[in-house]
């Protein structure tokens, strides 16, 4: 699948003036490579729930997995729309936020293409056996549900010299 290439604006309210839009290769190459990422999901009584997850960038979507008993599974039963972050703590770089909805992938050819993406990003960190309707992991014969989130809106926050907001609408 190609990249899709959205539309994009700096934002000059949060920009240095010297500042250009960060081009969205650079932003979708940090999620790429990104090993740890936030996940923002909304809990039945709308307070909000923020976990650290592992991640894949794969055919222009990212994609995660949870428990079927975990808080965000449960969350996402609720309410599909979703935040996921990812960068670093120094006030330098590149943070880049995606904002979507977290679809439920259920396709067998799709949950095994995922699985390997994983080993090969994390290695045996996450082993993900296919089944019907997601995964079993080594440890459990509990679901493990995988989510593929295509991006709506994202930004890409440059921190350093110069600093930028840039809005990318897909």
């Amino acid at each position: 699948m190609t990249d899709r290439s959205p539309t994009t604006d700096l934002d000059p309210r949060f920009s240095d003036p010297k500042a250009e839009p960060t081009a969205w290769t650079q932003s979708r190459d940090r999620l790429a490579a990104a090993e740890t990422y936030w996940l923002s999901t909304v809990r039945p009584d709308s307070r909000p729930h923020v976990t650290p997850i592992a991640a894949i960038w794969l055919d222009d979507a990212l994609f995660f997995t949870t428990g079927i008993t975990e808080r965000k599974a449960r969350n996402l039963e609720a309410n599909t729309r979703v935040a996921v972050t990812t960068g670093n703590n120094a006030f330098a770089g590149l943070d880049v936020v995606v904002e979507g909805e977290a679809v439920r992938l259920t396709d067998p050819t799709r949950l095994r293409r995922l699985a390997d993406a994983y080993v090969a990003k994390y290695g045996e960190a996450f082993v993900f056996h296919p089944t019907d309707g997601g995964y079993t992991i080594a440890e459990s014969t509990d679901l493990v549900l995988a989510f593929e989130v295509r991006p709506v809106k994202a930004f890409g926050f440059a921190k350093g010299d110069p600093f930028s907001q840039t809005r990318y609408r897909f």
